[in-house]
């Protein structure tokens, strides 16, 4: 349930926001966001972000936001952002409110106003080989490299320099140094000394906005209760606690998990595209499958294949989460995702059946190749079997002969395979795999495949007769 401490929602929705107009935030009501920059193509890393999000919102009632950080117009692009949208449509990740911060420069410069006015927003002037140079020189001092505010100290003889320069300030906020603590749904107790840390940067010189306080703005407005990320965002954590007192809000709940990495132990990159969603999904890769790894790695529940997200939701727990770092396994994926697809029904992957050209294909087809897939895309190959021509591969003419002569006449089922191979087996006297390999090479061309019982009525007799003679049919 929501905690009462946290803040209710405040309300205006401003422009860049974008929501369904049948559904209404309740005042009271956990809400989350997934905030990606579209820089980049969303990895596992990412869509498990978001999707822990989803889950702890539905599981309490309550909103999941989607919010495009894309204030660095140079490296933001439409392609990356609608790539976002289609992989969360695609997870079955619906969002229930959607957001643009590069449609809200009004709001973050109004909050640094408010900033300047208070004091805690103070220009600095120094070059960016000033600031390196300066680092460098604590570091050798053994020092820590905390900004020195300087710029709370400039003379009216230096800031003309400047100015005569053409140099333009960037901003910082003014930390106050003190203990920030928090109770972390994730960590636990959690606490940072803002005395040391660097006095943070919230504009760069060039005018434009780091993210965090265009992000601390929003989950104002928005009335986000709950931020759920990545521990690399601990330690900001604290500044952002301050600029929420400052800008007259209340800071919402944090979760921090651990990120999660690549089998190797190495991060993952949106920008290098490691393990994308948009590749997984090329692969053949089902929705659920990567759900239902996503949504337990790193927790202490069994990693099982779940077949929708309702379940996932009756299952959340954030509390489940351990301070491990967790590791995604493609083989882990396969292996779900050969699952997923054994228990999926024709009627649910006719259409994409058909997107791979196999629109005549019926459930027949699927219910007899389906146990031989490791992806949908694996159906194509066999459709050639049913549908021909193949070139079958005869070890024995002779014995392929005798197996045409005992051919069932009749509509041929599911029975029809074995009551066959009793005839080939009394006619020739062969049984195991000298009965069966040759037959399935020829009906085939396979060495192995889908059960034989299931494919012979789909492959019919006419082909079956021309394949036993060595012919492509």
């Amino acid at each position: 349930m929501p905690n009462a401490l946290l803040p209710p929602y405040r309300g205006a929705i401003g422009e860049g926001l974008v929501h369904n107009p049948l559904e209404r935030f309740d005042p009271m009501a956990v809400t989350v966001r997934f905030a990606p920059s579209p820089t980049g193509l969303l990895h596992v890393g990412n869509a498990r972000v978001a999707l822990i999000n989803w889950l702890f919102a539905k599981a309490h009632g309550g909103y999941f936001m989607l919010r495009y950080d894309d204030t660095d117009l140079a490296r933001s692009t439409k392609e990356f952002e609608d790539g976002i949208g289609r992989d969360l449509a695609w997870l079955g990740l619906e969002w229930d409110k959607k957001a643009w911060q590069s449609k809200r420069l009004d709001k973050y410069q109004a909050a640094a106003d408010k900033l300047k006015a208070d004091g805690r927003l103070y220009a600095c002037w120094e070059s960016p080989d000033e600031l390196d140079y300066k680092r460098k020189r604590q570091l050798a001092r053994g020092l820590p490299p905390v900004y020195d505010r300087a710029g709370l100290h400039v003379s009216a003889t230096d800031l003309a320099k400047y100015q005569e320069e053409g140099r333009t300030p960037h901003w910082r906020f003014k930390l106050d140094h003190k203990d920030i603590r928090w109770d972390d749904l994730a960590r636990g107790d959690s606490h940072v000394n803002c005395a040391s840390l660097s006095d943070p940067v919230l504009i760069r010189a060039d005018g434009t906005f780091l993210y965090t306080l265009p992000s601390v703005v929003d989950d104002i407005e928005f009335g986000i209760t709950h931020i759920i990320r990545g521990e690399d965002h601990v330690t900001n954590s604290a500044p952002q606690i301050q600029i929420f007192h400052a800008l007259g809000g209340e800071a919402p709940a944090f979760a921090h998990l651990p990120l999660l990495t690549d089998i190797s132990g190495a991060g993952l990159s949106k920008r290098l595209g490691s393990l994308s969603l948009a590749d997984l999904r090329e692969q053949g890769i089902e929705p659920m499958a990567v759900n239902s790894l996503l949504a337990k790695l790193g927790t202490s529940d069994a990693i099982e294949l779940r077949d929708s997200l309702e379940r996932l939701v009756d299952e959340f727990d954030i509390g489940h989460f351990s301070r491990a770092t967790p590791k995604f396994d493609p083989a882990e994926l396969a292996h779900l995702n050969t699952k997923m697809l054994h228990t999926l029904t024709f009627d649910q992957v006719a259409p994409r059946l058909a997107a791979l050209g196999l629109e005549a294909a019926g459930a027949g087809f699927w219910d007899a190749v389906k146990a031989n897939l490791n992806s949908l895309a694996d159906a194509a190959q066999w459709w050639p079997v049913i549908a021909g021509p193949i070139t079958p591969v005869v070890e024995d003419s002779g014995f392929l002969a005798q197996a045409a002569d005992v051919l069932p006449e009749g509509a041929w089922d599911v029975t029809t395979w074995g009551t066959w191979t009793n005839a080939v087996k009394q006619a020739t006297g062969r049984k195991g795999r000298e009965l069966f390999h040759p037959l399935r090479l020829a009906l085939t061309g396979r060495e192995n495949g889908p059960e034989l019982k299931l494919l012979l009525p789909l492959i019919g007799r006419d082909k079956v007769l021309a394949r036993l003679s060595g012919q492509a049919a």
